[in-house]
């Protein structure tokens, strides 16, 4: 799966350290499933259905590309790690920790594993009231009504108050997110969009993604170099240009952060390799003509992988045109933008092998990678 969706979750406990085993749920879905965009404030309500202490609950979100049920059965291990297990219990009991989903965006799901949205959360206080702290505008799926509407219609007595307790966000403390604009860059295939892709997810930024299908000489310059090479990096130029202005802009305008899968310089460096030397300096010209009105990133993550391992990714996308590429050109990238970046100590540049890697599919060495970022 490559489309993410926000997941909105309830989180609530009453067994022992009621707030120790919900911020250690947060940590470990943090770990293992995503980062969190919202986490809302603590409130306590008493339990509904059976006699037990009063709960603390909360709601959540994140984004993730995975399956619902994927995320279900990591939600699951989460509990039981903290130590339930719900094989054992009755419908309504006392819980260390008890976590669900509530809804998938606009995602209905009926099955015997998983119901979305989730059957009672229209008739909880607990469920609606955190929910609507963090995210105000949400929509029943089903219903098509606003949970405010619904909770103001709301008849069932439920004490419900809320809390000044405090939990911690697990990305909140992380240092990527003192950067306003980072660019990751490498060699082809070497993971740049899935990375960007994860990022913006996690920590809910503006993507900025390389328009490189919609360019008509890139196909034609793989059969024919020295014919299109020219055409082909001027017009790359022209859109990059275009589009990091454009994006770029409204970074200021509406204070939020970008991540973006190349970074301008990246046209320097593949003409240099490209191009011929009359050509190159022509284009260079061009260039700091136009570098100079552009946006900066704050960091740049460069991906170091082996040839190999970017081979494999570029056999594994199946991209016709991409064929072709040789050893010895993804070589040649590889040194061309190690001396670019040697060149320019100016430039904040975090190197970061992924050779041993698979931050697509494993959590942990994603956040291995972030992580290394100071």
């Amino acid at each position: 799966m490559d489309l993410y969706k926000k997941f909105h979750i309830s989180i609530g406990s009453n067994i022992g350290d009621k707030l120790e085993n919900i911020q250690s749920s947060l940590d470990l879905i943090h770990s293992r499933i995503a980062c969190f965009t919202a986490i809302s404030s603590v409130y306590e309500s008493e339990s509904i259905g059976f006699d037990g202490n009063d709960f603390y609950n909360i709601c959540a979100s994140f984004k993730s590309n995975k399956s619902p049920y994927y995320i279900m059965q990591q939600l699951l291990a989460v509990e039981e790690i903290l130590g339930r297990n719900r094989n054992n219990e009755k419908k309504y009991v006392s819980r260390i920790i008890d976590i669900d989903i509530i809804l998938i965006e606009n995602l209905t799901i009926d099955s015997e594993e998983l119901k979305v949205p989730h059957k009672e959360m229209c008739n909880r206080r607990f469920v609606l009231e955190p929910l609507i702290e963090i995210d105000p505008n949400l929509i029943h799926p089903i219903n098509k009504i606003s949970l405010k509407e619904i909770y103001n219609s709301f008849k069932q007595d439920q004490k419900i108050k809320r809390t000044d307790l405090i939990l911690n966000n697990p990305s909140s403390l992380l240092p990527i997110i003192k950067y306003n604009y980072i660019a990751v860059e490498g060699n082809i295939g070497s993971g740049k969009t899935s990375l960007s892709k994860q990022i913006s997810a996690d920590f809910n930024t503006k993507l900025m993604l390389e328009r490189f299908i919609d360019n008509p000489f890139l196909a034609k310059f793989y059969k024919n170099p020295k014919e299109f090479a020219f055409k082909l990096e001027m017009s790359f130029l022209a859109d990059r240009y275009q589009q990091t202005s454009e994006d770029l802009s409204q970074l200021n305008l509406f204070n939020q952060n970008i991540i973006s899968d190349y970074d301008i310089h990246k046209s320097l460096i593949f003409s240099k390799i490209n191009l011929n030397l009359d050509e190159f300096n022509l284009y260079r010209k061009l260039f700091y003509s136009l570098y100079n009105s552009i946006v900066k990133p704050d960091l740049i993550i460069f991906l170091n992988q082996t040839i190999k391992n970017l081979k494999s990714n570029i056999k594994k996308r199946g991209r016709e045109y991409e064929a072709s590429i040789s050893d010895e050109y993804l070589t040649n990238i590889n040194k061309s933008y190690s001396d670019f970046f040697k060149s320019r100590p100016d430039l904040n540049v975090k190197f970061i092998d992924v050779s041993e890697m698979d931050f697509v599919k494993n959590r942990l060495d994603y956040l291995s990678i972030i992580n290394q970022i100071d």
